[in-house]
């Protein structure tokens, strides 16, 4: 006997209900809760790995796959002219999962359907008969996000739970995911995958966009719905429902990725660019008030660190240093790419925000992951459920209220040869309302720590920003052992700023 999924069921049921009592019929509008009881039956089931490609598939070059492109004119939504379109990217090369795709229209899901002439074939690479609707491994939403009437790309997911999101005037950098499991710390991470869409039919005029997906992995199963508000500052809002199938050592929660190659703090030798980074830093709000920075390294191997906190207010990849002259790339644009603000809807709870950092030879490999890890999750058979808001920011970042870092650099300026150079020595300018509100006169101190064997602050206007800088020279110490700094501005007992927390690997 074939199972009957429990919302088609529920549906079934009213039905029959309303028909027995001559009443008519009750249509039971597609939501998340679909979705989840889809998820946690899955997450019953033991995990079944998706069927190979075809060889032909499997098979494609680089220019090939290429080479296959979704005509514009076959674009979901185009003929009733909503303001939402969606394409399609063909299974192929290094994306081998066949997606399920539904339309939702009126409140029942409907399985997608594609011309056979849905995709053009440059290099006829794909194989004869090919059924395009079952070939479906990713898709990108459009809609008119710099120009009225002329439609962009907003949102794309494509890969595992991969996705990417832009603002006006943004050029894609950090990816989000739905999950991350054992990033570090398991048996070997795993990238559970968004294997099944619903796309909820747009109405005339909608400025939103909502989408369900379903996640399956060997290990977690789960329900995503993500409401899609393109804007200046485009917003994301996820909610997740999650079910374990099995021990995770690592749940993370609302993970970015991210790419740091060089900046100002590592500048790259023999690079005409000063600067080669998608995202400069980690910032987080935490639920007592503290905001912290964390500019961004390229190591020499793996480095994670983390922040436990009661809750978070916010975490994200952020793109401070918006300056064309800061990156000198006319192909790459960096000072275009988006930071990205996570904001937690309700309360987390406790647990950590870990960064993990790896080496990159080259800006083609994302080498920087953000994430939040749970202190506790439910045990199998129980949901995990979890809301957040993703803010695509470009121009009007979020900020402390009072001073955030402008920027960190790393070296030695001139100095009396008679004096010994010390290990290292960081220069870190502050600027914000409170530092600008400051009373003439008003002393500003540097409050330091960490474990650095030695450290001296020296504290000064810098009037080419309106801020003031921090010199800081340090002692490491033991290379072996990671480095961790700390510091922040302070008058009197009044806090200034946020808090400048700069890390360094052991060597």
């Amino acid at each position: 006997m074939i199972p009957i999924p429990r919302f088609v069921f529920v549906r079934l049921l009213a039905t029959a209900v309303a028909a027995a009592l001559c009443l008519p019929a009750i249509a039971a509008a597609f939501d998340f809760d679909d979705v989840s009881r889809q998820a946690q039956a899955l997450a019953l089931a033991p995990y079944q790995e998706p069927p190979p490609l075809p060889p032909a598939l499997s098979a494609l070059s680089y220019d090939q796959y290429r080479g296959i492109r979704y005509r514009a004119a076959r674009s979901l939504w185009r003929e009733p002219g909503l303001p939402f379109n969606v394409q399609f990217f063909p299974v192929g090369r290094g994306f081998t999962r066949a997606l399920k795709v539904y339309e939702v229209v009126d409140g029942e899901p409907r399985p997608l359907k594609l011309p056979p002439d849905a995709f053009t074939d440059e290099n006829h690479a794909l194989p004869a008969h090919h059924d395009a609707a079952a070939a479906i491994a990713g898709l990108r939403v459009q809609y008119a996000l710099n120009t009225p009437g002329v439609l962009d790309e907003v949102i794309t997911f494509l890969g595992a739970s991969y996705f990417r999101a832009l603002g006006s005037g943004q050029r894609y950098g950090v990816s989000a995911r739905a999950l991350a499991v054992d990033t570090v710390g398991g048996g070997g991470e795993e990238f559970p995958a968004l294997t099944s869409f619903w796309l909820e039919r747009p109405a005339p005029g909608a400025a939103s966009l909502t989408i369900y997906a379903l996640l399956d992995g060997p290990r977690v199963a789960g329900a995503y719905r993500f409401i899609i508000r393109p804007g200046a500052d485009t917003v994301v809002d996820v909610q997740a429902r999650l079910w374990q199938r099995g021990p995770v050592a690592m749940l993370g929660i609302a993970p970015l990725s991210s790419m740091f190659l060089g900046g100002e703090n590592e500048p790259l030798a023999g690079d005409y660019r000063p600067e080669v980074h998608d995202s400069d830093g980690l910032q987080i709000e935490t639920a007592a008030g503290e905001w912290l920075w964390r500019p961004l390294i390229n190591p020499a191997g793996t480095f994670v660190s983390s922040f436990a906190m009661a809750t978070p207010r916010g975490f994200g990849l952020m793109q401070r240093d918006r300056r064309f002259t800061s990156y000198e790339d006319l192909e790459a644009r960096y000072e275009l790419r988006p930071s990205v603000w996570i904001e937690p809807l309700g309360d987390w709870g406790a647990g950590r925000v870990e960064l993990l950092q790896f080496h990159t030879p080259d800006e083609t490999h994302d080498n920087i992951a953000a994430y939040w890890v749970p202190a506790a999750t439910p045990p199998v058979g129980q949901p995990l459920t979890l809301a957040w808001r993703l803010h695509w920011l470009g121009a009007h970042p979020v900020l402390p209220p009072g001073a955030h870092v402008v920027q960190t650099r790393v070296g030695q300026g001139f100095h009396d040869a008679t004096v010994p150079a010390v290990p290292l020595q960081f220069h870190i300018d502050f600027a914000g309302p409170s530092l600008d509100a400051l009373p003439s006169g008003a002393p500003v101190d540097a409050v330091v720590s960490g474990n650095a064997r030695k450290s001296r602050a020296v504290v000064y206007p810098n009037p080419a920003i309106g801020g003031w800088r921090v010199t800081l020279d340090v002692d490491r110490g033991d290379r072996k052992q990671p480095l961790e700094l700390r510091l922040f501005l302070r008058s009197g007992e009044r806090v200034l700023s946020e808090t400048w927390s700069y890390a360094l690997a052991p060597e």
